[in-house]
């Protein structure tokens, strides 16, 4: 018996007979893309109705797609239409919080002139 060495030492495992059991692999190409769905086409999703592809980086509707372009495109104009409009009232809403912070200011400052001018009108009584 060995002081430090090796005195545990596991049967190597054999080697797989088969590589696979199953038939699939006796199919010539075509039939084995049927079976086993290997060819698949772009995405393809329904909403309300109308089905969307994904084809070529964009999603367009199958049946009628230039209507849906038309009107997608439309639809693009008016989002950015509103982002500006959005954007424009944004910068309005600040204007008049600057404009409120000045008047509030100025409104406090004359405050204390008045409080000072009546503490001296009181003291030269």
């Amino acid at each position: 018996m060995p002081l430090f060495g090796n005195t545990f030492s596991p049967k190597k495992t054999p080697p797989r007979k088969c590589a696979s059991l199953s038939s699939l692999h006796t199919l010539d190409r075509s039939l084995r893309e049927v079976e086993l769905g290997l060819e698949c086409g772009p995405p393809v999703m329904k909403i309300e109705g109308q089905s969307w592809k994904f084809d070529g980086g964009h999603w367009t509707t199958e049946s009628g797609g230039t209507v849906s372009n038309k009107e997608m495109q439309r639809l693009k104009e008016k989002n950015e239409q509103l982002q500006e409009e959005n954007n424009l009232l944004k910068l309005k809403i600040e204007i008049l919080m600057d404009m409120l912070t000045e008047m509030a200011v100025d409104y406090h400052t004359m405050e204390n002139e008045v409080e000072e001018i009546k503490n001296q009108h009181r003291r030269n009584k």
